[in-house]
């Protein structure tokens, strides 16, 4: 009997996980689902149809807001902003790297390659390639995107493309000197 008890509740668990029985999931639950999917798919495209093609056609709402550091922009400054990149990049390829969804919620990891042949967005042409990451987190309102924000690794990129000075050495202490001392 005890054999037996043991196969019935593996057998049960596996029909639970294989979605043959529903533990209270609903219609609701197959909807709100549904709806993450679609915001997923969404913002997916602001990367693979926008900024790896040129094709600026992601629903975004007409009060969408971006935040960008301590500044806000509109959807006309983000699309300028996007093409600049495309204009310094003309090879740039963002990678979708991880997607997480919850509520209205979507964030995005990603990773941008490209090769620095162009100008746009105040960036000289330099010909050097670059590799960077960051992560987005957009609010979506009825299927459109609503809010942005971005975080990347500027600094690196300017590294890479190698705008940057390069620092001087931290001076050396003199041990002898009073300074030293204290």
């Amino acid at each position: 009997m005890k054999t037996f008890n043991i196969l019935l509740s593996a057998a049960a668990s596996i029909a639970i996980l294989a979605g043959v029985i529903s533990l209270g999931a609903d219609a609701s639950d197959r909807v709100r689902a549904e709806s993450l999917e679609t915001n997923k798919s969404i913002t997916r495209r602001v990367y693979e149809e926008g900024l790896n093609q040129g094709r600026f056609e992601v629903p975004y709402s007409a009060d969408f807001v971006g935040h960008g550091g301590k500044t806000t922009f509109t959807h006309a400054d983000g699309m300028a902003e996007a093409r600049g990149w495309r204009e310094a990049f003309p090879d740039l390829n963002i990678t979708v790297e991880k997607q997480v969804a919850e509520r209205d919620m979507v964030a995005v990891h990603w990773t941008a390659r490209g090769t620095n042949t162009g100008t746009g967005n105040g960036i000289p042409a330099t010909g050097r390639a670059v590799e960077i990451t960051g992560t987005t987190l957009f609010r979506m309102d009825d299927g459109r995107i609503a809010e942005e924000w971005t975080c990347a690794n500027s600094l690196g990129m300017m590294r890479q493309l190698g705008l940057l000075a390069t620092s001087a050495p931290a001076p050396a202490i003199n041990k002898s000197s009073p300074a030293a001392t204290h």
